[in-house]
Parts: structure tokens; C-alpha cells; sequence
């Protein structure tokens, strides 16, 4: 087999391949120092035809493992190094055809791509969350916040960001297991609707809300947002824009703008991609978020200037998500032996791969978290940002005082 693909992939770093019996070639110099173990050197074949899903079949089939460094420093290899299949002619026109495709996340497509990730099984998700079930980026306001200050404190950034009074209406699209909310309904005294497509959610947020006595203040629903009706003060959609699919960007923001009161606000919380737009389906799409795609700023920004709202900010979270997914992982981790043997050792790797997969984009590669911050007018949100950060700082200060 010629390899000299990858001599001439690796610029950075060092990749060492070893294979049965005792067999070993390493290619480059310098770290990142990266080790992977084959089951045999045949393996490289199905690998190296389609890297970007053959990579992940792979380890999850058991055809290859690392060795020193771990999973975490194969990722850190492959961004020093750059994409080793750029999409050229045919290929590329191909991999845009399958994305555009995958676009159209009509009503029962996005029911169907929800019960594959959400509805898969309860206790997983309950095993390397934090005790809210908070299933999104958290905010390290102090990096030495554990998993559950640092969730709580994306609950009250955002809520700042919402300026919510109490007794006002605030929609939630896409709430997950309640953990927002809940935390709105409260600590803000406000009235939450929350809309999601997940039986799972639905059932464990309304559980949740009757447990802590908030059933009067917070209601869920099991309904697309396209198709709800209403007029709230605040909508907050978290980790929810990116299943929406491009085809739908315009239809999401028009609704934002029909159900926002005459002067109110909106924070919508999603993975973007800080690169120009990106087609193609990944392995995260095919097991991990069916339907789902990560847009550019641009795309995202096109959609929203033909609405009549107002982007009145906008802000970036860098790394936040890569410290998220590290607790995850370590969760993970600690419970697998009792994941692996409800759903299997070929799952669990599949988990650990993405988890420490997207821990290394969100570290290396190009993905962050964005927060736009909606106003119904040009007045419905302050002249600055520091009424966001006066109750946030001196818990800070708190927190590292004592």
C-alpha cells in the first residue's frame, strides 16, 4: 500500500501507525505526537477513502485505537494539519448535492431526527450531564466553575440578556428537559412556554416543574415551531437553531418575529461555524444529529436582515463549549462500564468519540458558540452591555474570594 498520502498530508506533528504482529511507521517530526494502533494494516485502505466518516466507523467498529495521548491528541493531529480530503469536482458537487438535501427538515423529519438523538435513552443523558440536564454550552464566567455553576450561569447570562420582568411571557423554543425554563420561571418570576419534539423531554420537564411546584408558571408543549401561536415579552431558543436547517433559516426568524411582543427581546444561543459555509455530510450527521448542519455567520445573518428585528447584539463564546464537553466526557467516562452494558461497547464508542471529537473542533477547529440578542425595535435593549455583567461579576468575585 503506498503511503505516501500521508507523508505528505502531515506538515505538523508526528503520526506513528502500528500493526500486528509488532509492525510500526511514523511520519513527520515534532508534536502534536500522535499514535494510532491498527487491527491491521488493511485497515488503512477503508480509512483513508473517506477519511472524515471511515475515520469514525472505524473506531467504532473496533479497526483502529490510540495509544499515547489518547483520542483527545489524534484530533489535535488532524487540525494542525488541515482537512486531508478537500472536496474537488464531482466530489464536491456530490457532497453539496447530499447537503442541500438533508436541508429540508420538514415537520416529520424533524420529529423523526429528534426521537433518534433525544428519545434514545434517558439515563445516558442523565449519566455525563449536570444535574439540571442542561444540554448545551455552558458559560464559564470562572474557568474554575465545576459543570453545574457553569450551567446556571449561561441560564443567567441569558436571562439578563432577556431582561425579563416578573410575569411576563417568555417562549422557549426547543426546551429540552426544562432546565431554562425552569430556572427563568423560577428565579425571574416570569411565565415559561416551552416547545419541544421529544416524548422523553416533554414528559421528564413537566415532571420536573410539578416536582419544584412551578406547573403554574411553566407549560410544555410537544409542538413544532412553526406551528405554535402566541405573543410573548422574551423567546429564548438554546442549542435548538442548529436542527432547524438551512431551508428553514427564513421561516425560524419570520416566526421569532410574529410571535415577539411590539417591544420585546430574543436570544437565540447555537453552534456556529466562524468560516465561510461548509456542505457536505459528516459522520456527527449520520449518528449523532440526523438532519442537523452548522451554518456560517453569513448564513445566518442573511436570513435574519429580512426580518423587521433587530440584531441589538451579537457575542461569541470561544472554548466555552470545548470546557462543556471535557466535563461530559469525564462523566462519561465514569459511568461507561453501566452505558456499555445497556447499549453496547460499539455505542460507547461511538459517544466517546463524539464527545472528544467536538471538544477538539470547538479547541482547534473553527466552531463557536453564538449569541444573538433580537430586539422587536431599536429600543428594546440598552445603550450598553453593562447592565449584563454587574450581578455576574461580583458573583465571580464571590467565588473567588471564598
Amino acid at each position: 500500500m503506498k503511503l505516501g498520502f500521508i507523508e505528505r498530508w502531515i506538515e505538523n506533528g508526528a503520526l506513528t501507525l502500528h500493526w500486528p504482529p509488532n509492525d510500526s511507521m511514523t511520519f513527520g517530526q515534532g508534536t502534536p505526537h500522535a499514535h494510532v494502533h491498527l487491527r491491521d494494516k488493511s485497515v488503512l485502505r477503508r480509512l483513508l477513502h473517506h477519511p472524515d466518516i471511515a475515520m469514525g466507523e472505524g473506531y467504532m467498529d473496533g479497526d483502529w485505537w490510540p495509544g499515547e495521548g489518547g483520542l483527545k491528541r489524534v484530533f489535535e493531529l488532524y487540525f494542525a494539519n488541515g482537512d486531508p480530503e478537500p472536496a474537488r469536482g464531482l466530489q464536491a458537487w456530490l457532497r453539496n448535492l447530499v447537503g442541500h438535501a438533508l436541508d429540508w427538515n420538514n415537520r416529520l423529519r424533524a420529529r423523526r431526527n429528534v426521537v433518534e438523538h433525544y428519545d434514545l435513552d434517558h439515563a445516558l443523558f442523565e449519566s455525563f450531564l449536570d444535574a439540571d440536564m442542561q444540554y448545551s454550552c455552558a458559560y464559564f464566567a470562572d474557568p474554575d466553575f465545576d459543570l453545574e455553576q457553569a450551567q446556571r450561569a449561561k441560564c443567567r447570562h441569558i436571562a439578563e440578556k432577556l431582561l425579563l420582568q416578573p410575569g411576563q411571557r417568555v417562549l422557549d423554543i426547543g426546551s429540552g428537559w426544562g432546565g431554562m425554563a425552569l430556572f427563568l420561571a423560577e428565579h425571574y418570576g416570569v411565565e415559561v412556554t416551552g416547545l419541544t419534539l421529544s416524548e422523553d423531554q416533554y414528559e421528564e420537564s413537566r415532571r420536573r416543574a410539578q416536582a419544584r411546584g412551578l406547573e403554574n408558571r411553566t407549560r410544555f408543549l410537544m409542538q413544532d415551531y412553526r406551528d405554535h401561536e402566541g405573543e410573548y415579552d422574551a423567546i429564548v431558543s438554546v442549542g435548538m437553531f442548529e436542527h432547524v436547517g438551512r431551508a428553514q433559516y427564513q421561516a425560524f426568524f419570520d416566526q421569532v418575529d410574529a410571535l415577539l411582543a411590539p417591544d420585546g427581546r430574543a436570544l437565540i444561543h447555537f453552534i456556529g461555524r466562524n468560516a465561510p459555509p461548509c456542505d457536505g455530510h459528516t459522520w456527527v450527521q449520520k449518528y449523532i444529529f440526523p438532519g442537523g448542519y452548522i451554518p456560517s455567520l453569513s448564513e445566518v445573518a442573511t436570513r435574519l436582515e429580512k426580518t423587521g428585528l433587530v440584531l441589538s447584539d451579537l457575542e461569541v463564546w470561544r472554548r466555552h463549549y470545548a470546557k462543556t464537553l471535557a466535563h461530559w466526557t469525564a462523566r462519561f467516562q465514569a459511568s461507561r462500564e453501566a452505558t456499555a452494558q445497556r447499549m453496547g461497547e460499539r455505542f460507547c464508542r461511538m459517544w466517546e468519540y463524539y464527545l472528544i471529537g467536538c471538544e477538539a473542533i470547538f479547541l482547534w477547529g473553527d466552531l463557536v458558540v453564538y449569541h444573538f440578542q433580537l430586539g422587536a425595535t431599536n429600543h428594546s435593549v440598552p445603550l450598553t452591555r453593562d447592565y449584563l455583567y454587574r450581578d455576574e461579576n461580583s458573583v465571580v468575585q464571590r467565588r473567588r474570594a471564598g
